[in-house]
């Protein structure tokens, strides 16, 4: 079958919605665009193709990735075989069924092989990706990267850079950045202190695998990317592979599972911050789950070593090796992978350091003091925007929208993952149009009330006049 053959469905659906409306926002001097998504992963590319079809005109994505599949994470630090969310699970299409991985997998594959495969593979999600960015024509600018972001008397003046430094303006910002853009990776103060660089990576890092054949290594973590970084340093040879888990127990309750039905999931942003607050805490004090896949990669080994009950209590250089001291046991190894997380926290980025300051944190809503972690997660209002400490500064704080994981807290969800697209793309389009449909509305009202031609002269029914 042709590509021409496999692409007929999704033509067909794009035919049958209409041609994209047209730009419907005033230009205004001194701006450069409408909304500047930051990220061209899956979620910026996602939110680009929705804001057209809104209308939305004067869209720019930004991407710092110099090339396609170095944007987001699926052929970087991803390293799972399967995708860790069920395969049925909305994604980019948003309400375009025929732009689904469901319609371009059976399409190029048939419906039996989809029926037959439990969850998404990893590098076949990406060919789904890298086809939804190509067949609706989403124009990325790769190798851009955002450096600071100031308030500029009613919009925002980006500070980009390309190999040379630019300036762009926009009224609106729609911060699509992924894990790392919601604060950094969390790396423990005694590995970084302790070890020597280039005996030391976080798994958001590229990692040389084929490096490590030979080699033993330490794992700090107990999530999925843990056992899946475990399991391709011994796919890859590696002498030995040891998982160090704090608790005494892997986390295997999924509790984010009892808030997926369809009123919770819909209306999470209308909990009371007290409740988000319980909710928020009980993932934390459950653990993030890895998947049954990953362990049994790992597991498979008989050179892989799983450590209970082991929290990092140190790390250092002795001669040419690493030594991991953890759960009162030392270990001697070559290399450590750092599988643990990130956090969130918009005054550790450095394109928001002139805003940070006025961002409303959960710690500014609740006392925190038994989590400052999620504490230090930004407050959002209903349009994933930023709002200000103080409400009555910083109001262009508002025209900051975040689609990152540090919504967590604020949504109930990873936010920028596949199960968060169908709510949240639709959400933050719809609080973008209507901030800038009312910012204008003298201008819209002018246009409604304005002159239109006749659709047809009198003279079409004048013969029939009588009387």
């Amino acid at each position: 079958m042709s590509d021409i053959d496999r692409d007929q469905a999704a033509r067909d659906a794009l035919r049958l919605i209409g041609p994209d409306p047209a730009n419907w926002v005033p230009d205004m001097a001194g701006i450069d665009h409408n909304v500047a998504i930051i990220g061209g992963g899956q979620t910026g590319c996602a939110l680009a193709f929705a804001l057209r079809r809104a209308g939305i005109g004067k869209v720019t994505v930004i991407e710092a990735a110099p090339a396609p599949d170095q944007a987001g994470i699926w052929l970087t630090a991803a390293r799972m075989n399967l995708l860790r969310t069920p395969k049925s699970l909305v994604g980019p299409e948003v309400g375009i069924s025929a732009l689904g991985f469901q319609a371009w997998y059976e399409a190029r594959h048939g419906q039996a092989a989809y029926a037959a495969i439990d969850r998404i593979p990893r590098v076949v999600w990406a060919a789904y990706l890298r086809w939804y960015r190509e067949f609706l024509a989403i124009p990325v600018r790769y190798g851009t990267k955002l450096e600071k972001i100031e308030p500029a008397d009613g919009k925002f003046k980006l500070y980009l850079n390309n190999g040379i430094q630019i300036f762009e303006y926009t009224r609106k910002i729609i911060l699509a950045t992924g894990f790392y853009g919601m604060g950094g990776m969390s790396i423990p103060a005694v590995l970084t202190d302790g070890l020597q660089a280039s005996r030391l990576a976080h798994t958001d890092q590229h990692i040389d695998f084929a490096a490590l054949r030979g080699k033993t290594v330490v794992v700090v973590g107990a999530a999925a990317s843990a056992f899946d970084a475990a399991g391709v340093a011994l796919e890859n040879g590696a002498a030995a592979a040891h998982l160090l888990a704090r608790r005494d127990q892997i986390a295997a309750l999924p509790v984010t599972r009892t808030r997926m039905f369809p009123g919770a999931y819909d209306n999470y942003h209308q909990l009371s911050d007290a409740l988000r607050w319980r909710l928020a805490r009980r993932f934390r004090d459950a653990g993030s789950t890895p998947t049954v896949d990953a362990i049994e990669r790992a597991v498979a080994f008989a050179n892989f070593h799983l450590h209970l009950g082991a929290p990092l209590e140190d790390a250092r250089m002795a001669g040419e090796r690493v030594v991991v001291r953890a759960g009162g046991k030392e270990i001697a190894c070559d290399f450590v992978i750092a599988a643990t997380g990130y956090f969130a926290d918009p005054n550790a980025r450095p394109e928001l350091a002139s805003v940070a300051g006025d961002i409303m944190l959960w710690r500014d809503r609740v006392n925190a003091a038994d989590d400052p972690y999620l504490g230090a997660h930004p407050y959002l209002g209903a349009g994933h925007e930023y709002l200000p400490r103080d409400r009555s500064s910083a109001p262009w704080l508002r025209d900051i929208h975040v689609q990152n994981p540090s919504g967590f807290v604020s949504f109930g969800l990873p936010i920028g993952d596949v199960p968060s697209m169908r709510r949240d793309i639709p959400t933050i389009v719809a609080a973008i149009s209507r901030d800038l449909f009312a910012a204008d509305a003298r201008l819209h009202e002018t246009r409604m009330f304005g002159d239109v031609p006749p659709d047809f002269p009198a003279e079409l029914y004048a013969k029939s006049v009588r009387g």
